[in-house]
């Protein structure tokens, strides 16, 4: 044992300050019985001694080693911590650590929601409806002098009419309203505001003369025949004088067009086309010499007014598309577009502000794309099932859809404006840039809408906010039994007046507008003297029996499924123990800063300032409320409730007078116990002779300072363990007692006492 102790004694005069005994750890007893740590240097050593030696250059580099490792071991646990989510930490344990997760994640989403605000809101403008209205106004509404406006175009004859006099006038504006000159060359101004792009374009479909069959009854009567449109049936000869496009079919490729969906059916971007002259002159000329042509006749199905106008006042470009349709039955079907859209991003100092936010929206898409993939590394295709999860894939997938449109949209607006520049005597075909950006703004909407949405994922763990979430997935089945019930009445109600009133009332004109005419009439919004023309008899009976089943019965039926589900709901939640919300997180957060500023005592002091009263009894309801009013949070007034209730010996929930002294006494004993350990453990350490010591750390084991703090952290993690553990063997206790209140669970004398232990908290 000798020959052992020496090189023991020898290592730790060599490691100086760093060494530290431990004889719980040496395996060596102390005289006194108490455990002992010494430090070499807090010790004199003889002058007859060696002096201790510096440290060797190996422990050095070890300790640097052990130093860089921890340093990118913090920094890797900080990187890893920006993706920490409730799904990627173990947070089903921890309340505390879930709440705070959350809570971080709702403040980086904030500021997500703001960005994605910013840049959707930066897209609009504030002028933009009263452009739309003001370019309106002026084609759609501008009468010619027989009085015929688009909007009451009827016949081809009135379509001629409008284009020959309000189209043009409005078109070419070159003068003053005293006749002096714009001073802009040939550019139309319209309104004076707004430039003219390029020349206004006439294009034509037209169908086949053998696209449908006469019956042979009247074939001698009916020479041709020119069915309804549609692209198998779309005709593509020349026809007409043949000197110029107005009479030859052009491909949709050729044009370089796209589709419209008009009031009767969708057409190709393909067909007839001219033109227009730069000069209202020349404009007359050409639609006059297709007017002689006959370049409209029985074939024609639809003609599109296509043309765009730039405001620089206010950065908007404005693309109109009038068109009238011919359907197979005769007259003249009017409707148009028109496009407000800001193509033209980066010239304000807001828009340079938008680009500050579009590259903080790049970056927050690479962060939520590297934690959607993290967690679903983590869970694999069990993510998906949580309907918040696909929602965050959603919006993501939006957002890059979003951001490469944009590429897209800034490249081709570049082009069509050099092309523009290059030829400005040519048609600047906006058309398909507009609708897109159309599209992109209202994927942009959809987008901003589920983003807010998303927000109830974040404040979820708060009892009152689930309450939605919870009555609609308790709810779901009842609702998905009840909808098939619902709209098989529906569906048979919206056939029935589809053909009873299909052929008189425009509201049931076709199924579609039967369904949503329906939806009105739950609403209250209906026509019923149109209903009654159309059909004396059958049309009040079709609309009481309505309004009776859907509306009185099956509509208060679903009302009541979701009142139920939504009162059940509301119960439990009541019932339920109040667990860590974020007001009680924030209130803890506010209640250490001031302990920490030392203006608030800690909670054992309220409690002996409740002890100190001067009252005989103190009940536990008196109790809670005087904490209460001493601003402590419901969790710590749970636990100080609990840790007086092992004081409670008869079980009466009251304190008495020998109760509370025993409980004011317990915590000074404590207190004076734990003074005298400390005292005696200073006196150990200071008073020890230095032969004693250096003798009992020369037999006695050792350890680094590294394995000592090493030893420290393990500790310190054992203890949030078994934190972890007792605070769920209250809640456990918490939810017997709940139980048995209600009758749920019979006490006895053995649950009692595992309760009673289970609940005691020693302050």
């Amino acid at each position: 044992m000798n020959s052992m102790e020496v090189p023991e004694g020898q290592e730790l005069h060599k490691l100086d300050h760093g060494a530290w005994d431990n004889p719980a750890y040496s395996g060596s007893t102390s005289r006194h019985g108490t455990l002992r740590i010494y430090t070499v240097s807090s010790v004199a050593t003889p002058s007859d001694q060696p002096q201790p030696k510096k440290p060797e250059d190996g422990l050095q580099e070890k300790k640097h080693r052990i130093l860089g490792f921890s340093c990118c071991l913090r920094i890797c646990r900080c990187i890893r911590g920006l993706w920490g989510t409730a799904l990627t930490e173990n947070t089903a344990e921890d309340r505390e650590l879930y709440v705070k997760t959350t809570l971080r994640e709702l403040l980086v989403y904030i500021v997500f929601l703001v960005d994605i605000c910013l840049l959707t809101y930066g897209m609009t403008s504030s002028s933009a409806y009263y452009y739309t209205k003001v370019m309106s106004e002026l084609f759609l509404y501008t009468p010619s002098d027989t009085g015929v406006s688009f909007q009451t175009i009827s016949s081809m004859a009135d379509f001629w009419d409008f284009a020959q006099g309000p189209l043009l006038d409005s078109l070419y504006w070159t003068k003053w309203y005293n006749n002096q000159s714009l001073g802009h060359g040939s550019h139309s101004f319209i309104y004076y505001e707004n430039l003219l792009l390029g020349v206004p374009r006439l294009r034509q479909l037209r169908v086949r003369n053998d696209s449908c069959v006469v019956p042979e009854d009247f074939r001698e009567d009916i020479l041709s025949c020119y069915d309804v449109y549609s692209p198998d049936k779309e005709e593509q000869l020349p026809f007409g004088s043949l000197n110029s496009t107005a009479w030859t079919y052009h491909s949709q490729n050729e044009l370089g067009g796209s589709s419209h969906w008009g009031r009767l059916t969708s057409y190709s971007g393909g067909g007839y086309y001219l033109d227009l002259p730069g000069t209202r002159q020349a404009s007359a000329e050409a639609l006059r010499d297709l007017q002689e042509g006959l370049w409209l006749d029985r074939g024609t199905r639809v003609v599109f007014v296509d043309f765009s106008v730039y405001n620089a006042n206010i950065n908007l470009f404005c693309v109109l598309r009038l068109v009238v349709e011919f359907p197979a039955t005769g007259g003249a079907i009017p409707s148009w577009q028109v496009r407000t859209v800001k193509l033209i991003r980066y010239v304000s100092n807001w828009d340079f502000f938008i680009i500050g936010c579009e590259i903080i929206f790049c970056i927050f898409i690479f962060y939520y794309v590297v934690e959607e993939l993290l967690e679903l590394r983590m869970h694999g295709l069990g993510y998906l099932s949580s309907v918040w999860n696909t929602l965050d894939l959603v919006v993501i997938l939006l957002s890059m859809v979003a951001v490469g449109f944009h590429i897209f949209r800034t490249l081709e607006v570049n082009r069509l404006m050099g092309k523009l520049l290059e030829q400005p005597n040519t048609y600047a075909d906006f058309e398909f840039l507009a609708f897109w950006q159309t599209q992109y703004n209202n994927m942009n909407a959809v987008n901003l809408f589920f983003a807010w949405i998303k927000i109830f994922k974040y404040i979820s763990f708060n009892k009152t906010m689930t309450q939605l979430s919870s009555t609609l997935a308790r709810c779901a089945k009842d609702i998905l039994g009840f909808a098939i019930m619902f709209f098989i009445v529906f569906f048979a109600y919206a056939q029935l007046g589809y053909l009873l009133f299909g052929t008189q009332v425009e509201n049931f004109s076709t199924f579609i507008k039967c369904i949503f005419t329906q939806f009105r009439i739950i609403l209250g919004d209906f026509d019923y003297n149109a209903i009654d023309n159309a059909n004396r008899i059958l049309g009040p009976v079709y609309f009481v029996t309505y309004v009776f089943f859907v509306f009185f019965v099956l509509l208060n039926m679903f009302l009541a499924i979701i009142n139920d589900t939504y009162s059940e709901v509301k119960e439990e939640l009541a019932g339920q123990k109040d667990e860590l919300q974020l007001c009680d997180l924030l209130k803890q957060g506010y209640n250490k800063t001031l302990l920490r500023l030392r203006l608030r005592k800690e909670r054992v002091s309220d409690v002996q300032k409740v002890l100190q009263g001067g009252e005989q009894e103190i009940q536990f309801e008196d109790f809670t409320n005087t904490l209460r009013e001493l601003g402590h949070v419901e969790g710590e007034i749970t636990e100080l409730t609990d840790a007086c209730t092992r004081f409670d010996q008869d079980g009466n929930h009251i304190l008495d007078e020998k109760e509370q002294e025993q409980m004011r006494q317990d915590p000074e004993d404590q207190r004076v116990a734990l003074s005298a350990e400390i005292e005696n453990l200073g006196q150990s350490i200071v008073h020890s002779p230095a032969g004693e010591l250096t003798t009992e750390a020369t037999t006695g084991g050792w350890v680094s300072g590294e394995e000592f703090y090493t030893l420290t952290r393990r500790v310190l993690q054992l203890e949030a363990v078994l934190e972890g553990v007792i605070s769920q063997i209250n809640a456990v206790g918490s939810k017997l007692k709940m139980l048995e209140r209600k009758g749920q669970l019979a006490s006895s004398p053995g649950m009692e006492e595992e309760q009673f232990g289970n609940t005691c908290i020693q302050l």
